[in-house]
């Protein structure tokens, strides 16, 4: 899908584009909080990375909302 493709559908595409971008730069928010944080079980870390990685629609909407209540503070 080239820029030109986009452009030519409007405002939709534009939408859709900055959507796109905006769930990119959340879910690498949500990888690297994971990353970096402590969890109060050790396998937390892993159990959210892999449902990150592989749950790309609601892995970040998940670990936001039940994610951070597991970490220590």
């Amino acid at each position: 899908m080239s820029l030109a493709f986009i452009m030519n559908m409007g405002g939709f595409g534009i939408i859709l584009l900055l959507l796109s971008l905006a769930y990119f730069i959340l879910w690498v928010y949500c990888l690297v909080d994971v990353i970096n944080g402590n969890f109060k079980d050790p396998n937390m870390k892993l159990i959210w990375v892999i449902i990150l990685l592989f749950a790309h629609g609601l892995g970040p909407i998940a670990y936001l909302i039940l994610g951070k209540n597991s970490k220590t503070t």
